[in-house]
Parts: C-alpha cells; sequence; structure tokens
C-alpha cells in the first residue's frame, strides 16, 4: 500500500532562526545559539504559530494518519504544540536538519571571514553538490530521503512529516523528480516559511504538489509569517 497524501511541517520559528537573523543584521560572525543543533528550541513566536498550525491540522486529519518528526527539539515541539503531548509521533533521525559541520554557528559573513577557501569551494562547487567538513551536501539529505520514503510511504493513508526547510525542498526534488537547476529556480521564488504545510498526493503513478509552504493558518489566527532561512548562505 502507498500513502496518498503526504503532509511536510517545517517547524515553528526558533530561537536560533530569530539568533540568527539578529547575527546577519549586525554583521556578527557567529550565531549566539543557546544549545546545539538537536536542542534548539521554538521561540516564543514559534509556540503560538505551531498552535496555529494544530487548529488546521486537526480538521484535515484522519484518525488513522500517521505522523513521523525529526528527532530535533524545535520540529517535536511544534508536532507537540500543533496537536498535543498524547498524539503517537514516530522520531525518525533521517528527516533531522541538514549537518553543517565546519559552518556550524557562522553567518555567511563569519564564513567568509574565518574560512574563505571553504566559501570559494562552496561557490565552486555550487549549493546542492557542496559538502561542508564533517559536513552533509544536499545530495546527502536526499539519500536519507530516499531511504525514509521507502519505509514511510509503505504506511498508507495519510503521512506526516515535521522537519526543516531544506528536507521540506528536498522531498519535492525526490518526488517530483526536479533537476537541481530546477529546484533551486523554484527556491529562489518559494521559501519554506514556519510552521507552513505542503502537501503532495499520489495518483497511483506519480506525485502532484497540492500546496506549497502554505502558512495561511498564520494570517487567520493574528500572526506573523516568517521566512528564516534553515542554513547559512555563503553564495548570496
Amino acid at each position: 500500500m502507498t500513502a496518498r497524501t503526504l503532509l511536510l511541517i517545517r517547524h515553528g520559528e526558533s530561537t536560533a532562526n530569530v539568533a540568527a537573523a539578529a547575527a546577519e543584521a549586525s554583521g556578527a560572525d557567529v550565531v549566539a545559539v543557546e544549545a546545539r543543533d538537536a536542542d534548539v528550541t521554538l521561540s516564543p513566536l514559534g509556540e503560538r504559530q505551531a498552535t496555529a498550525l494544530g487548529s488546521r491540522l486537526r480538521e484535515a486529519l484522519p484518525a488513522d494518519a500517521v505522523l513521523f518528526s525529526s528527532p530535533y527539539r524545535r520540529a517535536v515541539q511544534t508536532a507537540r504544540f500543533a496537536l498535543g503531548e498524547e498524539v503517537v509521533l514516530r522520531l525518525d533521525e533521517r528527516l533531522r536538519d541538514r549537518e553543517l559541520g565546519i559552518l556550524d554557528r557562522l553567518t555567511a559573513i563569519g564564513v567568509e571571514r574565518r574560512l574563505p577557501l571553504e566559501a570559494e569551494r562552496r561557490r565552486w562547487t555550487g549549493k546542492f553538490y557542496y559538502r561542508p567538513p564533517g559536513g552533509e551536501s544536499w545530495t546527502d539529505v536526499a539519500l536519507r530521503i530516499r531511504s525514509f520514503l521507502r519505509d514511510a510511504l509503505a504506511e498508507g493513508g495519510v503521512v506526516v512529516v515535521f522537519a526543516h526547510d531544506a528536507v521540506v525542498s528536498l522531498f519535492l526534488y525526490v518526488l517530483l523528480e526536479m533537476t537541481e537547476a530546477q529546484l533551486a529556480q523554484y527556491l529562489l521564488t518559494h521559501p519554506v516559511a514556519n510552521a507552513s504545510v505542503t502537501e503532495l498526493t499520489f495518483d497511483g503513478a506519480g506525485w502532484t504538489l497540492e500546496a506549497f509552504a502554505d502558512d495561511s493558518h498564520l494570517a487567520d489566527a493574528g500572526l506573523p509569517a516568517t521566512e528564516h532561512p534553515g542554513e547559512v548562505r555563503t553564495d548570496a
């Protein structure tokens, strides 16, 4: 049996999202985060965003929907604020955010100042294939997603995934059979907003994108939408 609907949800705004935006705006080299990436929590706004997301999900999800999450705290918190502590949530490490290795916690200007050779190597290799020392390329994450899909889609019905910016983007790359160039062009004008819902459906022959990064539930709740980039950019 194959899942007919896949809902991909990016976590609500995190404290690291806020810290990264502040660091970039001030020209700092390093993002002042309070914890390792796996332990970063939602910001107060992110908690409210996740709660607003819950109003939408509870109306849309059937009782037998299967829920998966990245094990990272901000993704789990998003699921819990949206659907409650009692919901059955399957944690899968293949859904974790992309690991940045040596670039972790550095802003774009910080990479240029402290690791100029890495910044140049990334520009030469391109965002999609560049693998920072100790980290992952986007293609590494795509391999994780392909592995996850082989298991998760066998569940059938509706599958919900709580994850991260790059992970949501790469689900599209895999399921819609995009090229590197097609994904890059699409993401130029389609950011993955915090607490947004991306929906794909399967008709027996292939996958169709029904909605991308829809965060209209935030406006309905009177909350601001946020579109923090999910990782450092050294090609800007």
